[in-house]
């Protein structure tokens, strides 16, 4: 077993991954939050027979770390794989949901999509691949597909993903999976087909692409893995946290009930959002600090309501997406009592609702009541509830909610990297790189906590046998 430690600043999942990780071999280690309590920004309410989250809903099998951690935490954490409903998807339309095509027959029958799209996505295959490393989202789906996809199948999805904008999205930073289908294969249709048949690893077989919540709500999960680092491990209502280098190690200093505390480590993982990072790194240079600080977060409301006996349209799906140029209030709505368990009463349903955006930050300001007048509004109309109120209904607001990686991503990443260089045992990670959904948190803390390791146990090599490491 190793000795050493590291401090984690941050007990989101990513930097619960990591600790869990590290803990596991034998680390010692502090993790720093300012919250009172860890999980980021993953929380599970339980009200009135109702169960609802107000963040991240759920989450998808897109990476075998996934698998792997949770394979590895005991009971009673419990995967919970979401129904057959989960599949379909709805799409909002000159005033109704239209289910999101499946397949090549639903593709031709649609009324999502102008006809001369239809034919046109035969010819995609046939397509120059792009030669712009940074071609943002809306151009690469004009370019393939046509405006109607965009607009009613992609533009939709981003809204559901990162409530964001196409136009202001780099493909290979935010869909990095889409962009390399076309570089790599020339075309989306071709790179599907010809991904499908390429032999698979046993760790590429864990990835189902399968959405899933935790039992009871995926608070469960970052209850779990508390448990599994010892909750002994944490310390929270951190205030003024900031880190320096002295003397070979890092000084990190805090103030927790009005009382100052400093930590001395030679290891020291950030999991905070990209805005938070000047601060806690205060003696990164003006440039350094203006580069990594330099990305949009959509500023999102969510807003559950439950019903405890649901008279509105039948919920056989995972939600419904409204396109930007529907000109709605809302950015879509979830169904997670249709595809999950026991998420509220028999009969009645919890829905989650999401509403600003990038393209309506100022909805985060607005008072409760006016959001909730906003949210009843659309659903009457949109789910056919005209005389039926809520018996739960709960406002939470995320003003760094979702990063948007667009054109400044590169340098980003450049300058990460030349600081991980230049101070060895500094690990900057967190939503500002790497992925915003939970599955791509997950592989990174585990990613990190594993390249600790093994740096660690090739220094005791080179230790013990005296060679160069």
């Amino acid at each position: 077993m190793s000795e050493k430690s590291a401090v984690i600043i941050g007990a989101g999942i990513t930097g619960l991954t990591a600790a869990y990780y590290l803990r596991k071999a034998g680390w010692t280690i502090t993790i720093l939050e300012r919250d009172s309590q860890a999980g980021g920004s993953i929380r599970t309410f339980r009200e009135n027979g109702f169960i609802f989250e107000s963040g991240p809903n759920t989450g998808v099998v897109s990476q075998p770390e996934v698998v792997e951690l949770f394979e590895r935490l005991p009971e009673p954490f419990r995967f919970e794989p979401a129904n057959e409903e989960a599949k379909r998807r709805l799409i909002w339309k000159k005033c109704r949901w239209h289910a999101l095509p499946g397949g090549l027959k639903d593709g031709v029958s649609t009324p999502l999509f102008q006809w001369k799209d239809k034919f046109r996505i035969l010819l995609e295959p046939f397509r120059k691949k792009g030669t712009d490393p940074n071609e943002t989202l809306d151009k690469l789906v004009r370019r393939r597909l046509g405006d109607s996809f965009l607009d009613y199948a992609v533009d939709p999805f981003i809204l559901g993903i990162y409530a964001g904008d196409p136009s202001r999205l780099v493909t290979r930073y935010a869909m990095p999976k889409l962009y390399r289908l076309e570089q790599e294969y020339g075309s989306f249709i071709k790179g599907s087909i010809k991904k499908a048949k390429e032999p698979r690893t046993e760790e590429q077989k864990k990835v189902t692409k399968q959405l899933f919540s935790i039992e009871g709500g995926l608070e469960n999960l970052t209850n779990a893995l508390v448990r599994e680092i010892g909750e002994d491990s944490f310390v929270f209502n951190c205030e003024k946290l900031s880190v320096y280098p002295k003397d070979g190690l890092f000084s990190i200093s805090y103030v927790q009930d009005g009382i100052s505390h400093e930590l001395r480590e030679d290891v020291v993982i950030t999991t905070t959002g990209a805005h938070e990072v000047p601060s806690i790194l205060p003696f990164l240079n003006s440039e350094e600090k203006a580069t990594i600080s330099d990305l949009l977060y959509a500023r999102v409301v969510q807003v559950a309501v439950g019903f405890k006996n649901w008279r509105g349209i039948p919920l056989r799906a995972f939600g419904g997406l409204v396109p930007s140029k529907e000109n709605r209030k809302i950015l879509g709505v979830l169904f997670p009592s249709a595809f999950l368990n026991n998420r509220a009463p028999e009969g009645g349903a919890i829905l989650s609702v999401f509403l600003g955006g990038v393209r309506n930050p100022g909805i985060v300001d607005l008072d409760d009541a006016t959001i909730k007048d906003m949210v009843m509004e659309e659903l009457r109309c949109m789910m056919l509830i005209c005389n039926q109120e809520p018996d739960l209904i709960k406002v939470f607001r995320h003003t760094h909610a979702i990063p948007q990686y667009g054109v400044s991503t590169g340098k980003r990443l450049d300058t990460i990297a030349r600081i991980e260089s230049q101070f060895p045992g500094l690990i900057i990670g967190g939503n500002l790189r790497d992925g915003i959904g939970m599955a791509d948190r997950i592989k990174q803390g585990t990613q990190i906590a594993k390249q600790l390791i093994e740096k660690s146990e090739l220094q005791l090599a080179g230790r013990i046998t005296g060679a160069p490491v």
